[in-house]
């Protein structure tokens, strides 16, 4: 590829009023309308004071943005731009946006998250985000620090990870043929633990879930910063089951060493696992189980018998061999995972493993709306997070409802193919018409979205 023309000959000017950058959002807003998002922010979230007139407006202006790839108050400014004001009423300028978010408290953000979790609720359906029929579907919960840059954030501290920041946790929905989606997040202090607060947040999503209209089996997946009988004890009294990682105390350790060698099955990895301690890619390794009881040296309800599965590999480095565990763990690495799941050993343990899906979202989140925590104020920040959901949510039923490629694919992809289209807007016979480029090469998918989103069907 190279210039068709000198320089000289090539001029631009910042001129055309009927061009917008995001034609996308046509569809997008139009899904959440259907989904009831408005109508949902205006009947929950009530701030009580001038700069919290009309949150509905507001909301769906931040969301809008976020979609469309925003990760600060300041980007919102893009739908000012161009045509958009031809196709959406009551865009926010971000003074004002920056305000409303300013002006949230714990309980505003509790609203918004009562609403968050409605809207989930209708969208999973409406999309088919969770194909009807799956017989079990995994939430995961896992936290993240998200590093910001100096002390004048509220919450800002140091944690686990040594660096400053703020602890959010998100809880998602998945099953083995879906992407996840976001059914509750929660932002805490930096220096908060990983595993703080998560009782109450599964229990959320739990109930999101069914709100949903789910009746499938749940099984929480959640890693060794969550094991906590707390959790547990409420996975179970909500009626679904549970998979946790353990760490290797001294207790997991002799209940290993109680497996017989002959109880030991060898599996086979689909794909090669990397050995962080071993520095190397593992293709095979053995399984066995036996049960366990959990949280011994608490109070007898907090107490939990279940299936202790443990997955060894060999072990070719010598020199990792911790200290105290002498021959027993000489020639193996151990992973063991607690579960009440009714799933047999050889589905559990590599379900289990695929709780590393939750990564995708983390990764979305950063590639898209949580780039940045916006605001100095915490309430603000922990409004934005619930925002970030909603707008990931959002995007991921746009790729579901177009075709199975975008059901799959990442949200900056979404963004690119199906919403940040260029378009100009013209208007004729009193109707308002978007002309798109032409060769667009993921038109269908696009055509698809929208005639699924309400729209009259676009002649090609």
């Amino acid at each position: 590829m190279q210039s068709s023309h000198a320089a000289p000959a090539v001029s631009a000017s910042f001129s055309e009023p009927n061009l917008i950058a995001s034609a996308g959002l046509v569809p997008v807003v139009r899904l959440a309308e259907r989904c009831a998002l408005p109508t949902l922010i205006r009947r929950h979230v009530d701030l009580g004071v001038s700069t919290g007139a009309n949150p509905a407006g507001k909301v769906m202006s931040l969301i809008a943005a976020m979609c469309a790839g925003a990760d600060s108050i300041e980007d919102a400014d893009l739908l000012r731009t161009g045509g958009l004001h031809r196709l959406f009423d009551g865009i926010y300028a971000p003074s004002t946006l920056g305000s409303f978010l300013r002006s949230f408290t714990h309980g505003h953000v509790r609203q918004l998250q009562a609403a968050s979790r409605r809207f989930t609720a209708n969208l999973i359906p409406h999309a088919g985000l969770i194909p009807a029929g799956e017989p079990v579907v995994f939430l995961d919960i896992d936290s993240k620090v998200k590093q910001v840059y100096g002390p004048a954030k509220q919450g800002a501290s140091f944690g686990y990870t040594h660096v400053r920041g703020l602890h959010f946790q998100i809880v998602t929905a998945s099953t083995p043929s879906s992407r996840p989606v976001i059914v509750a997040t929660r932002l805490r202090k930096g220096s908060a633990g990983s595993g703080k607060g998560a009782a109450s947040l599964v229990a959320e999503a739990i109930r999101a879930l069914r709100e949903a209209g789910v009746t499938a089996t749940i099984v929480v997946r959640a890693d060794s910063a969550f094991f906590s009988a707390k959790l547990v004890k409420t996975v179970r009294a909500a009626g679904a089951h549970f998979s946790i990682t353990v760490g290797n105390t001294q207790r997991i350790r002799t209940a290993i060493s109680q497996i017989p060698e002959s109880a030991w099955r060898p599996i086979q990895y689909r794909d090669a696992v990397w050995d962080q301690d071993e520095r190397r890619w593992v293709s095979e390794a053995e399984i066995a189980e036996i049960h366990y009881t959990a949280f011994a040296s608490k109070a007898k309800d907090l107490q939990v018998t279940a299936r202790l599965i443990v997955r060894r590999v060999k072990r070719l480095n010598p020199a990792t061999v911790p200290e105290g565990q002498g021959e027993l763990f000489a020639a193996h690495r151990h992973h063991a995972l607690l579960t009440d799941s009714p799933l047999t050993i050889t589905q559990a343990e590599p379900d289990h493993r695929r709780h590393a899906v939750i990564e995708q979202v983390f990764s979305d989140l950063e590639a898209g709306p949580l780039g940045h925590l916006p605001s100095g104020r915490f309430q603000a920040n922990a409004a934005w997070l619930t925002l970030a959901g909603i707008a990931y949510n959002l995007t991921r039923a746009a790729g579901t409802l177009a075709d199975r490629f975008h059901a799959k694919a990442t949200g900056a992809t979404i963004r690119r193919n199906l919403i940040n289209i260029p378009a100009r807007t013209a208007t004729s016979a009193r109707r308002l018409h978007l002309h798109l480029p032409t060769h667009w090469p993921w038109t269908p998918g696009f055509l698809t979205l929208w005639t699924r989103t309400g729209h009259r069907p676009i002649l090609t």
